[in-house]
């Protein structure tokens, strides 16, 4: 299994999920301060709509900020101490238990409030006291709704992800099995043991095209494929190909997506090296900038007169869709031409991921 650990983690926003939960970790700093700016632009509202023949009755709106503002965190408290308690309930279970703590603890605080506003009891201390719980209780079922329904998008949105995902990584295919098989098969007789490792670097490239569960695997993993590709390739270019690796060991443990770098490795063989009667060098870079991770792949320019083949865009853009899908904008892969030198840019935000076994 993978476990992720770095700078660049998703948003703790308010309506982030968690473990599951359709209510976000209001526990959580920014939870709170949504909370509390929420819950004040009620009580203006309230303050607005209670004015009479001004914009907004201030002391109104002093008092009624301070009973919303106590209710709000004191119920956004209790709530996020009974979250462990609440995920293990259905939705409708963990709705009605919350409804009902919102509901008594807006009882207490307005029944409190009430005894200031109106010392001497008579109806107008239970009226506002029933016009603040109806008022909490159609509030929270709202939020709680749309807690639900916001719960209910991003688990659509993380299957469809996950199904792209899947679907993008199997059309990545290694297309140069037929001649490596004519490799191997011609060095059988000749260089056995070479035929043998070819057949498992082979084996280990195909093993990973079909490996769809993990979303992201170590830098090393991916250079790893890279190696074992490029020494296919070598069998069959010979001394054609020159593979210079400026690779940075202490990005290792930098998470991306499994077959990211592969099929670029292999489009700068296809169009840079193999067309070119002289060949050429493929150099492949990683370096750590800030917050971010770079990683280069850069090949020759084809001859003059070479025709570009539509599968160099179609696996760019498979890589782009793959890499923006799990690391959103932070993720940029461009090309560039200069000097004859074709390069491809991936820039990954600084992630790690380690391997257990």
């Amino acid at each position: 299994m993978t476990s992720g650990s770095g700078k660049n983690r998703p948003n703790d926003d308010l309506t982030s999920p968690g473990n599951g939960f359709f209510v976000p970790d209001l526990c959580r700093v920014r939870s709170v301060f949504m909370l509390v700016v929420s819950s004040e632009l009620m009580a203006l509202l309230l303050a607005m709509a209670h004015a009479r023949g001004q914009w907004i009755d201030w002391s109104y709106f002093g008092l009624v900020s301070m009973l919303v503002q106590w209710t709000v965190l004191t119920c956004a408290a209790l709530i996020c101490l009974a979250r462990p308690w609440l995920s293990r309930r259905s939705t409708a279970g963990a709705t009605l238990a919350m409804v009902v703590l919102v509901a008594v603890d807006v009882v207490v605080f307005s029944s409190l409030a009430s005894t200031f506003i109106y010392p001497e009891p008579g109806p107008e201390r239970w009226q506002a006291t029933g016009k603040s719980l109806l008022i909490a209780v159609i509030a929270t079922l709202m939020v709680l709704r749309y807690f639900y329904l916001q719960h209910q998008w991003r688990q659509q949105k993380q299957a469809e992800m996950t199904y792209r995902l899947t679907a993008l990584q199997a059309r990545i295919h290694p297309h140069f099995l037929f001649n490596s098989m004519n490799t191997i098969a011609s060095l059988i007789s000749t260089r056995p043991e070479q035929a043998e490792d070819a057949v498992l670097d082979l084996s280990e490239l195909f093993r990973a095209s079909l490996r769809t569960s993990e979303r992201l695997v170590p830098l090393s993993e991916e250079l790893g494929l890279c190696r074992r590709y490029l020494a296919l390739e070598q069998l069959r270019l010979g001394d054609r190909l020159t593979v210079e690796w400026r690779t940075d060991p202490t990005l290792a443990n930098q998470a991306i997506p499994p077959l990211t770098l592969q099929p670029l490795v292999e489009n700068a063989i296809y169009h840079g090296i193999q067309p070119r009667t002289a060949g050429g060098t493929i150099v492949i870079e990683s370096q750590r900038s800030g917050d971010y991770v770079y990683l280069l792949v850069q090949n020759p320019l084809p001859e003059p007169g070479a025709q570009e083949h539509q599968g160099n865009r179609v696996a760019f853009s498979n890589t782009q869709a793959r890499i923006q899908a799990l690391f959103g904008e932070t993720a940029v892969l461009k090309n560039s031409r200069q000097e004859n030198r074709y390069t491809v840019t991936l820039r990954l935000p600084w992630q790690t991921v380690s391997r257990y076994p």
